[in-house]
């Protein structure tokens, strides 16, 4: 719902400033003082504005390279551990009105089957991913008004959040990634315990951006890319920004990314929750082969370190769109977060096995396809302690709450204790034997991590607590 009344500035994302940024750093790179001293001054963790950060996406010494490798992993764990986040996406209805050029649910796309979900099928499909042993699902949905409107993604909210499955389990944190509104429906939103609301820019460069938008609201540059300012007015404290890798030149989009997160900060108080880093992927109806922009691995895993150093409060997400291997290196350079088990279609989880003639309603093709007792398998072997917490958003440490305590470091003392509970509690209703074995030996080796007595006194009892039948513990 566009309103030409509402806050739509999006002068801040100033091109001759990328640009210029762009070039400067290109000098600023070869002198290798200059970069120790912007890898001192990142270590630090007050973060870095865009000039500075750009510095590091044209470094082309291996052993500068190395250097801020090793630092996006020391700041990551200094501020959230070694604990990652897990979730799943649901996607409720794939009707859209947008051109979007990239994306499967693109209007003119007549190859897609278009679906949403109805209430009981909503039902089915939070058993389902409750069955996976999610506890927190990124609901997504295209745009439009007719068939998708707020009242039905709020409906789809309520719904969710109302189901328990056998185990009495439920869904504890529905983070919303739909269309650019007004304020007035971010407060419906919020109202409706949104968890974190999800809009990705997709390119920050315009004339890119007119092209690949050529029809529906999303066509309107300033209003989309003014949204998580709007959504903040409207009361939602906690917004995740991203842009789609493969669109434009991935330096110039992470310059653009950080100047949103700088305004973010300046305008509204807080910067971003989360950042996203999705690559585009194959997807019925899109030749990705007319997408010239595609990072490599290499330039790919540079954005991500650059952006962990720069924004070091932030999460930072990574979807199934990526194979096992780039995921295992990606999480080495600082992603907080990342999806598994996940289905991109509509009503894909509860779907029967053997079905392979179903039509196909899926966003994009993943490259990770994985269960979650897989992923988390892999996880643990590596050393990461996998969570599935929710404890911050349901007690109030959102918004600015959230990020004095990240920016301090303190996060990781509430964050730890929290991800041993909610991976226990997975073991106990989920995990496969191998798991369990596995996972226990992990548990045992990080309470004694917390470098707080008290706190981990507190956690072993309450592992005892869960143990014995108790659900849904946490600091």
């Amino acid at each position: 719902m566009y309103d030409k009344n509402q806050f739509q500035d999006a002068s801040f994302i100033d091109d001759a400033e990328i640009l210029g940024t762009l070039e400067q750093a290109k000098k600023l790179a070869a002198d290798k003082g200059a970069v120790r001293e912007l890898i001192s001054k990142a270590r630090e963790c007050h973060g870095l504005d865009h000039r500075d950060a750009a510095v590091f996406l044209e470094i082309t010494d291996p052993e500068l390279e190395d250097e801020l490798y090793s630092l996006a992993k020391e700041i990551k764990e200094r501020i959230y551990g070694r604990r990652i986040v897990l979730f799943a996406p649901l996607y409720v209805s794939n009707y859209c009105v947008n051109g979007c050029t990239y994306c499967g649910f693109h209007a003119g796309n007549c190859n897609m089957f278009r679906k949403k979900l109805s209430m009981e099928e909503i039902d089915q499909e939070t058993d389902a991913i409750l069955a996976l042993g999610h506890k927190r699902i990124a609901m997504e949905s295209g745009e439009d008004p007719v068939n998708s409107p707020l009242d039905y993604i709020i409906q789809c909210m309520e719904r969710v959040y109302a189901y328990k499955n056998s185990r009495g389990d439920s869904i504890r944190r529905i983070n919303v990634n739909i269309a650019a509104t007004t304020v007035e429906e971010f407060k419906r939103l919020k109202a409706a315990q949104i968890g974190t609301y999800i809009l990705f820019q997709e390119t920050f460069h315009r004339p890119t951006y007119a092209k690949l938008h050529p029809t529906g609201p999303k066509s309107i540059y300033n209003w989309h890319t003014t949204a998580l300012h709007r959504a903040q007015e409207g009361g939602i404290d906690d917004v995740g920004t991203g842009v789609l890798y493969g669109l434009y030149d991935y330096k110039y989009e992470t310059v653009a990314q950080l100047m949103l997160a700088e305004n973010l900060e300046k305008v509204c108080g807080v910067g971003p929750h989360t950042i996203s880093v999705p690559r585009l992927r194959e997807a019925e109806g899109v030749d990705i082969k007319t997408f010239p922009y595609i990072p490599t691995d290499e330039q790919f895993l540079r954005v991500i370190a650059t952006l962990r150093v720069a924004t070091p409060y932030t999460g930072m997400i990574i979807s199934t769109r990526e194979t096992p291997e780039t995921r295992r290196k990606e999480l080495d350079l600082g992603i907080s977060q990342c999806s598994a088990g996940s289905c991109t279609g509509i009503g894909g989880y509860h779907k029967e096995i053997g079905q392979p003639d179903s039509p196909d309603t899926a966003q994009f093709k993943i490259s990770d396809d994985r269960s979650p007792d897989e992923v988390l398998t892999w996880l643990c072997e590596d050393g990461y302690i996998p969570s599935y917490c929710t404890a911050c958003y349901r007690q109030g440490r959102t918004g600015d709450r959230f990020m004095s305590l990240a920016k301090s470091g303190q996060i990781r003392n509430i964050c730890q204790p929290n991800a041993i509970l909610t991976f226990k509690e997975y073991l106990i209703g989920y995990g496969s034997d191998h798991l369990k074995e596995l996972g226990e030996k992990v548990i045992a080796k990080e309470v004694e991590r917390i470098p707080s007595e008290r706190v981990r006194e507190l956690t072993k009892e309450r592992l005892k607590k869960l143990e014995e039948g108790a659900q849904d513990l946490y600091f």
